[in-house]
């Protein structure tokens, strides 16, 4: 429209400012008529939406008004029918109490009977116990003559006895003491034949089995080492000039070299055996090669005792596979391996420990124990034997710190606590580990020892039998594996040997080492000798 105004005006051929004041004032017209054809459309509906709320409401207030009309007749529909459930209840409720109220009435009556029976209950009592204080009356009237009449015949028996009654007591309880004393040695005799004949026979089988099914060979070996020479000349070249080749030589192993008569020998003594093993190694090496002085010497025993320390790892680790015995500390194992150059009683250390697990083993699995802790105590119980030299003390309190020390089963280091008497065994793997200690040291072979100490111990023996009172002789035989004892039959009863047998065994076990055991024979003989003239 604009356009066809500029064009129009064009036309006409008016001039520009004209033209701009014309349409400015067309704009502002179409504007302003816009404006109020906007403001007529919204009056119009305004209108509308004001009729249709009127009608809204009006229908709403319909709605409201039949809504009250329905509300209020179900409010009386339910007013009607509470009252008629409130009329039930009210009749439930008069039938429920009626019903109680007889059900009370009969409650009544049935207490008031037992009122009445009670009643006549207590009468009864109160008669029966009249009665009764009557009778106690006359009983501790019969009491007060009896006590009269003891008295009268204990001064009648004391009269006739000429003892007071204080001496006859003690008179008795003597006589009955002696009886006791004798009927319980009989008793303990019967009880520990007994315990004895059923133990022996289970044990022996269990032993016996073990021993069978756990054979071992023995040989017995020496505490020194001996390195055999090619001549007598190897002698002095060891003994190096003005002896600084042996010098060096005991000085880096620790062990002493003897070098005397023998004939193409040399004698190894220390009492440390790995050092010794050292040494020994050293020694064969240095002979095989030839060249020996200072500077050879400690190279090769540095390069020994990498050997001997790889040996040890090897044999503390083939001693847990051959057992079964696995989880030990390194630091254990090794302590293991150590044990192979350990004797006692000429009997290797490493190889008794093994034995002694199989043992172990064995009879816990015939009694019903756990075999793995049973193995594992046999194994490690003679482990301080590979440090004893070491440290001070027992090997078995060495030990079972050593096994404290690497965290050790508990019953492990009480079974190695144990197995030597020094402490009293609380577990059946701790009696085990004994007996199986005891087996493997007692196989023929398997033990030795030397004439001095061999003899100074059945001295001991039969020094310890003698010491008590009643024993007249006594002879070790068998090797020192029994004591016979002679006993004076006028100082000791034959209920007595079996008290004396027991207090010799304890004396034997607190001031004696030996291997295996030792059985105590008590001998009582009566002779009666008379002469026909």
């Amino acid at each position: 429209m604009i356009m066809g105004l500029i064009i129009y005006l064009e036309v006409l051929h008016i001039n520009t400012t004209t033209m701009l004041i014309l349409l400015i004032i067309a704009t502002v017209l179409i504007v302003v008529a816009a404006v109020i054809s906007f403001r007529l459309g919204i009056a119009y509906r305004k209108k509308i939406a004001e009729a249709e709320i009127g009608g809204a409401e009006q229908q709403a207030k319909n709605i409201i008004k039949e809504a009250e009309k329905a509300a209020e007749s179900k409010k009386r529909e339910k007013m009607l029918e509470a009252k008629e459930d409130a009329i039930k209840q009210r009749a439930e409720l008069d039938k429920e109490l009626k019903e109680r109220r007889a059900d009370i009435q009969r409650q009544e009556r049935r207490i008031q009977q037992k009122e009445e029976t009670l009643d006549k209950k207590v009468d009864n009592l109160e008669k029966k116990e009249e009665q009764i204080a009557k009778r106690n009356k006359e009983i501790e009237n019969k009491a007060l003559e009896i006590t009269n009449s003891q008295k009268k015949q204990i001064e009648q028996l004391e009269k006739i006895s000429g003892f007071t009654a204080d001496e006859a007591k003690d008179y008795l309880l003597k006589s009955i003491e002696s009886e006791t004393r004798h009927e319980a040695a009989l008793m303990v005799k019967e009880i520990e034949e007994n315990a004895k004949n059923e133990a022996e026979n289970i044990s022996k089988e269990i032993i016996v089995t073990t021993i069978q099914r756990c054979a071992a060979d023995h040989s017995a070996e020496t505490t020194v080492s001996v390195v055999p020479l090619p001549n007598d000349e190897m002698k002095g070249r060891i003994i190096g000039r003005e002896g600084r080749n042996i010098r060096a030589l005991e000085t880096l192993t620790g062990i002493d070299l003897i070098i005397d008569d023998t004939p193409e020998a040399v004698i190894l003594s220390g009492f440390d055996p790995v050092k010794r093993e050292i040494a020994r190694v050293s020694l064969e090496k240095l002979i095989t090669d030839g060249r020996i002085h200072p500077a050879r010497i400690e190279e090769t025993v540095e390069r020994s005792r990498k050997e001997v320390e790889n040996i040890i790892k090897q044999e503390g680790e083939h001693a847990t596979f051959e057992t079964g015995v696995h989880g030990l500390h390194p630091e254990i194992i090794k302590l293991l391996g150590k044990l192979k150059y350990r004797t006692s009683y000429g009997q290797n250390v490493l190889k008794h420990s093994i034995e002694v697990s199989h043992l172990a083993g064995i009879m816990a699995g015939e009694l019903g124990c756990d075999i793995r802790i049973a193995k594992r105590a046999g194994l490690l119980h003679d482990l301080g034997k590979a440090i004893d030299h070491e440290f001070e003390g027992s090997h078995v309190t060495i030990g079972a710190d050593a096994a404290k020390k690497y965290k050790e089963n508990d019953e492990v280091i009480h079974a190695i606590m144990a197995h030597h008497g020094d402490i009293q065994p609380n577990t059946v793997v701790a009696c085990i580990v004994q007996a199986a200690d005891s087996i493997s040291a007692a196989r023929p072979g398997a033990r030795r020892e030397n004439i001095e100490n061999y003899i100074k111990r059945l001295e001991k023996l039969e020094e310890i039998a003698n010491s008590f009172v009643g024993v007249e002789k006594s002879f070790a035989i068998q090797a020192g594996r029994e004591v016979r004892i002679m006993v004076k039959p006028e100082s000791v009863t034959d209920e007595e040997t079996i008290l004396l047998a027991k207090d010799i065994v304890k004396k034997i076990e607190a001031d004696m080492e030996y291997p295996g055991q030792i059985k105590v024979n008590v001998i009582r003989e009566l002779r009666s000798i008379e002469y026909a003239k």
